[in-house]
C-alpha cells in the first residue's frame, strides 16, 4: 500500500490535485494546514478560542474530502497541523514509513511564483535606471 503526506488548505483545490495523483488502495495522511490569523486578531482572540476555530476549519476541509478519496476505495488519515511543517513532516514520516509528501495547498496570490504582477522595489529599481539614463 502506498502512503502518501498531503498538505492542503483548500478542498477544491486539493481534490483537482488528488485526482490523478495514487493508485488504488492508497493510504493518504491529509494534513490540514489553516490560514494563519493576523497579529492584530491574535491580539484580541484567546489561544482556546483559535484553537477552536482551527480545529472547526479542519473539520470542514475533511467533510468535504474523505468521502471523496474513501468512495476510491483510498485509506484516510486526518491531522490538524499545529505547528511546524518541517518538524510534523519529519514525524510524520518516521511515523508512516514513508517518503512521498505531496503539497497540494493553493498557492498564495502575489507570492514568489506569481508573475503577474511587478513587485514595487522592481518598479522603484527600473525608474531610478531611466532616471540614471535621462541623466547621461
Amino acid at each position: 500500500m502506498q502512503k502518501v503526506i498531503v498538505y492542503l488548505d483548500d478542498p477544491g483545490y486539493a481534490r483537482q490535485r488528488l485526482a490523478g495523483a495514487g493508485g488504488p488502495g492508497t493510504h493518504w495522511v491529509l494534513v490540514a494546514c489553516a490560514p494563519r490569523m493576523t497579529q492584530r486578531i491574535s491580539k484580541w482572540v484567546s489561544h482556546s478560542a483559535r484553537e477552536n476555530w482551527r480545529t472547526r476549519w479542519a473539520s470542514k476541509l475533511f467533510q468535504q474530502l474523505v468521502p471523496f478519496l474513501e468512495g476510491r476505495g483510498d485509506e484516510v488519515t486526518p491531522v490538524l497541523a499545529r505547528g511546524p511543517l518541517p518538524e510534523l513532516t519529519r514525524a510524520l514520516m518516521a511515523q508512516h514509513q514513508t517518503e512521498s509528501v505531496l503539497d497540494a495547498r493553493r498557492p498564495r496570490q502575489g507570492g514568489p511564483g506569481d508573475r503577474g504582477h511587478w513587485a514595487p522595489g522592481a518598479l522603484m529599481g527600473l525608474g531610478a535606471l531611466l532616471f540614471l539614463a535621462c541623466d547621461f
